[in-house]
């Protein structure tokens, strides 16, 4: 309860539209406090295909979602690694929770991109409100005076059944011949329908990844990112959001909302297969895990390349942070190597998880052991593109060699 009062009166405004912020220890303090709730309620999270509408409350409440938010909007507009220092804690309860918290917490940081009047009509009465998306461009673009209509249906949109509004990614090609126009469209929930029950996975099952349809409705151009303006640094937003955090690439970012809730998984893991260690001893061979030499590695390596990745990730985000503090553009060779770096870290934690699971004999392969969901949920966030290495290898290289980058998603 004490928690919760604090947090409700770190969210209070100042006045001026911006809020009162808490410091980046209160909010990965709360995250943390969490993590045992999180875990009583990870079984009926994966049963209802959909994180429990309490905890997104809870999450809410707690200020999670202002992290990343313009301060003129309510928000913390906080340095990027309070925001995966939160997440990782949530997923290491339930990485379902973790995972729809780094996609729906980030949309606030592209959101702030955008148009100002975009800005003002997702927040301008509800500060809190939510945004989902699913950035696949597969939604048919109609130009029009004044912006586009946008037809279509995306799959994979996780947590939207929590959400107001929903970004959705498409390709213009009606560009008066110049090369097609990968934008972004910002969509009210009166606009497009969430199709539940159509998120059905052996991993990450709680996260609400649901289809998302639409039928021709008119989104006005003010209510579009272009992914150009994005991957430029140079976006319609920042002539009103103007701190250093809104100065970085927002692909950056994005790839870590859907690698970062690993890391909270892999401790999970880790801590489930030390569990499992210490009492298990084989009824065949008569031998005790706990002195099973072989776990012992798996489980040290584990630990060890974890903390390797994180330390990684959190210099990943200072450099980036010190490039926008000094206004600088940051090397295409280092954006590559980022963003590939991002890209390998669900592999290989999922694979680091693989040696310990095949070392706990049947111990491990009951529904009811704690290492199984982790297990599986490392594996089902592999499926997602940006979680691919292989379509990073390409311009690490070739930015080296002064080309380029063939992915502009960095």
């Amino acid at each position: 309860m004490e928690t919760r009062m604090t947090a409700a009166a770190a969210n209070r405004s100042t006045g001026n539209g911006e809020a009162l912020a808490p410091s980046a220890e209160a909010l990965v303090e709360r995250a943390r406090a969490m993590i045992p709730l999180l875990k009583s309620r990870a079984r009926g999270c994966t049963a209802a295909n959909d994180v429990p509408r309490e905890t997104v409350a809870e999450m809410t409440e707690a200020g999670f979602f202002r992290i990343l938010q313009p301060r003129r909007h309510g928000g913390y507009e906080m340095h990027p690694n309070v925001f995966f220092d939160v997440q990782k804690a949530l997923a290491e309860g339930c990485m379902s929770t973790g995972w729809i918290y780094g996609v729906l917490g980030c949309h606030p940081y592209e959101l702030a991109l955008f148009d100002d009047r975009a800005q003002q009509d997702v927040w301008g009465d509800d500060p809190d409100m939510l945004v989902s998306s699913t950035y696949q461009p597969v939604g048919k673009v109609e130009k029009a005076e004044g912006g586009f209509y946008l037809s279509g249906r995306w799959g994979f949109s996780s947590g939207s059944s929590h959400c107001g509004w929903v970004l959705l990614g498409a390709i213009n090609f009606d560009t008066d011949g110049g090369p097609p126009d990968m934008r972004t469209f910002l969509l009210p929930r009166s606009d497009y329908q969430v199709i539940e029950g159509t998120w059905d996975t052996f991993g990450l099952q709680g996260t609400g990844s649901f289809d998302i349809l639409v039928e021709r409705v008119f989104v006005p151009e003010y209510r579009t990112h272009r992914a150009a303006d994005g991957f430029a640094c140079k976006n319609p937003g920042q002539e009103a959001n103007d701190g250093p955090l809104y100065r970085m690439p927002w692909a950056q970012l994005f790839t870590r909302s859907v690698s970062t809730a690993a890391f909270g998984g892999m401790r999970a893991a880790i801590q489930a297969a030390i569990e499992i260690m210490q009492s298990r001893i084989s009824t065949n061979t008569g031998k005790a895990s706990k002195a099973d030499p072989n776990l012992h590695a798996a489980i040290a390596r584990a630990i060890a390349e974890t903390d390797e990745m994180e330390l990684t990730h959190r210099a990943t985000f200072d450099e980036l942070i010190g490039y926008a503090e000094r206004d600088e553009a940051i090397p295409m060779q280092r954006r590559a190597l980022f963003a590939y770096q991002s890209a390998s870290v669900v592999r290989r934690l999922a694979d680091l998880a693989d040696d310990m699971v095949k070392l706990l004999g049947g111990r491990a392969v009951y529904m009811s052991s704690p290492i199984l969901q982790p297990w599986l949920d490392l594996h089902a966030a592999r499926a997602h593109v940006a979680n691919d290495p292989a379509n990073r290898i390409g311009d690490v290289v070739g930015t080296m060699l002064g080309e380029a980058p063939a992915f502009t998603f960095v």
